[in-house]
């Protein structure tokens, strides 16, 4: 029985792991960097990203523990799933409900080739319309930055 915990708690957070953000770029490109000048700039609220973190695993791990106490042979194994389950979800909607949101930017760049840009990223007090700036990365991870 101590193996089917084992085997649950490995399981979850090897998925827990997986469902986490990579660093650097990935594929062993360089990141891309644009040149281009601020239209606009609006401020915004930035929230937690809604992504599983430290309150989701904590959360597993004791969902997943108080699970273990329950029952025994395959009620237990489901007990624990279950447990961990409802724990994880549990956990992340308490970080997300007590994290305290950013404030943030919405900037809007022309770039040098004609196409406009627009990135939200924490707020950098540097930046301001008609400014010359790098648009670094793409998607999610781009960055305006002060040329």
């Amino acid at each position: 029985m101590k193996r089917t915990f084992g085997t649950v708690l490995t399981l979850f957070l090897a998925l827990t792991l997986a469902a986490c953000p990579g660093g650097g770029g990935g594929g062993g490109y360089p990141p891309e960097v644009r040149q281009g000048k601020i239209e606009q700039i609006t401020p915004v609220q930035l929230d937690h990203p809604n992504q599983l973190g430290i309150g989701a695993i904590l959360g597993g791990a004791a969902g997943a523990g108080l699970g273990s106490l329950v029952g025994g042979g395959t009620g237990r194994d489901v007990a624990i799933a279950i447990g961990a389950i409802a724990g994880a979800v549990g956990g992340s909607y308490a970080q997300n409900r007590f994290q305290n949101r950013r404030e943030g930017q919405q900037i809007v760049v022309r770039l040098d080739s004609g196409v406009l840009v627009v990135v939200t990223q924490p707020a950098d007090g540097s930046l301001r319309v008609g400014q010359n700036v790098y648009v670094e990365g793409s998607g999610p991870d781009a960055r305006v930055l002060p040329r």
